[in-house]
């Protein structure tokens, strides 16, 4: 038989049992669905840490130095004592790292994690949970800061532990807009201090559908005043240009390691991260999501196999007198196992197919309903494609040879 006459027949068996077929591919459907919109969710995940959250945390052209690295979740217990051991980040270490960056557009030092949280009151108005920022006025040139009202915080506010306060664009138009009041010189408690506020930042959007605008930038001295020295104060520098980080990473790293009395051979005490770091630390996080998606999909892609097997196994009982007329009128052996691998394999590909286009619709359908962004690879459509085929010859062989080995007289007989 020729292979168009072997694919239409196979079709046209399909056709004819439409709600078995169905069915018989549900497992196939789910399983291929489950894959394509979870990697697509993953990577659209990773798409979005690299482009949006890594430049919004780290900031654009700019490396940190850190107590603690970002990787600090996948470090063992031993890892993690030595990474304790490590001493604070300081304002000398920031000082020190200004002194061989000459060239850097800024060098601030700042609060780190976990960043405190604190209502903001005003009057009878409290907005809750505002992060709050420690800075140097460098910091507002490293995230890019700009200002809608006033002013950023300065050197003198930082100097003379000023209790000025720069609110987020959310925070002031939540406690102000509605009233049509300038915030600028108002009186709002922080972390049950008064502050005045002296600027407003302009807004800077939201990120996975959280709001980058809900903040309170306070001048790092004022900040350890309400809070105390944070063990893991960063220094942030900014570049002009990006091709400038790597050698300005490698100059910090030894003026670091001056000022530290670090001897030749002694591993750093501090971390110099980019963000890229940030970005391999949430790839490995994903790595753990892509080793259990196989056995997931594996045990459905088998579930749906074996139901397969039996619906062909099913089918060859069915058409034996059918088999019996090929053979009688000079089908051979192998014409007969074509025409029943070639079913499976049609009908695999089909579910295979479907859950393709199911899973881009799920995955387009979280895209828009949710703030997880959503990104189809080929990689994954084509290894969906393969499972299903794969499915049809490794779980279509057996009724396939079957078929084949029915004797043609004893096939005939069958009613």
């Amino acid at each position: 038989m020729r292979t168009v006459d072997v694919l239409g027949t196979a079709m046209g068996q399909i056709v004819a049992n439409k709600l078995r077929s169905f069915f018989t591919l549900l497992g196939i459907i789910v399983s291929v669905t489950f894959l394509v919109a979870v990697v697509a969710i993953i990577q659209g995940m990773n798409a979005y840490v690299k482009e949006n959250i890594a430049g919004a945390v780290i900031g654009a052209n700019a490396f940190q130095v850190r107590r603690t690295p970002l990787q600090i979740g996948l470090f063992d217990d031993e890892a993690w004592k030595r990474v304790a051991r490590r001493p604070r980040v300081t304002a000398a270490d920031a000082e020190a790292v200004r002194a061989a960056l000459p060239d850097a557009q800024a060098v601030a030092l700042n609060s780190g994690w976990p960043t405190p949280m604190s209502d903001v009151i005003w009057r009878d108005q409290v907005i809750g949970d505002a992060l709050v920022f420690g800075v140097t006025p460098a910091y507002q040139v490293v995230q890019d800061y700009r200002f809608a009202r006033g002013r950023g915080i300065s050197d003198v506010d930082v100097l003379q532990r000023r209790p000025v306060c720069v609110l987020g664009h959310d925070i002031a138009n939540k406690l102000f807009g509605d009233r049509g009041l300038d915030p600028i010189g108002q009186s709002v408690r922080v972390g049950g201090q008064r502050c005045e506020i002296i600027g407003v930042a302009a807004p800077k959007g939201k990120v996975l559908g959280q709001s980058f605008d809900g903040f309170v930038l306070l001048p790092v001295t004022f900040h350890e005043t309400l809070y105390g020295r944070r063990l893991t104060a960063t220094i942030s520098v900014k570049m002009r240009e990006a091709g400038e980080v790597a050698p300005a990473m490698a100059r910090a790293e030894e003026a670091l390691r001056v000022v530290r009395r670090l001897r030749p051979g002694q591993e750093n005490n501090f971390s110099v991260e980019t963000a890229d770091a940030l970005v391999a630390f949430w790839k490995n996080l994903t790595k753990v999501l892509f080793s259990i998606i196989p056995a997931m999909v594996a045990i459905g892609i088998v579930v749906g196999g074996i139901v397969i097997m039996n619906i062909m196994l099913m089918s060859v009982s069915e058409r034996t007198r059918e088999i019996g007329i090929r053979k009688a009128i000079g089908a051979r052996a192998r014409d007969i196992e074509r025409q029943f691998l070639a079913e499976a394999i049609v009908l695999s590909s089909l579910g295979g197919v479907l859950g393709v286009v199911g899973g881009w619709l799920f995955a387009l359908l979280v895209a828009t309903l949710s703030p997880l962004p959503a990104r189809i690879t080929g990689w994954s459509v084509a290894v969906a494609l393969l499972l299903g085929a794969g499915v049809g010859v490794l779980f279509g062989v057996y009724p396939a040879r079957r078929a084949a080995m029915l004797d043609p007289i004893t096939a005939m007989r069958q009613e």
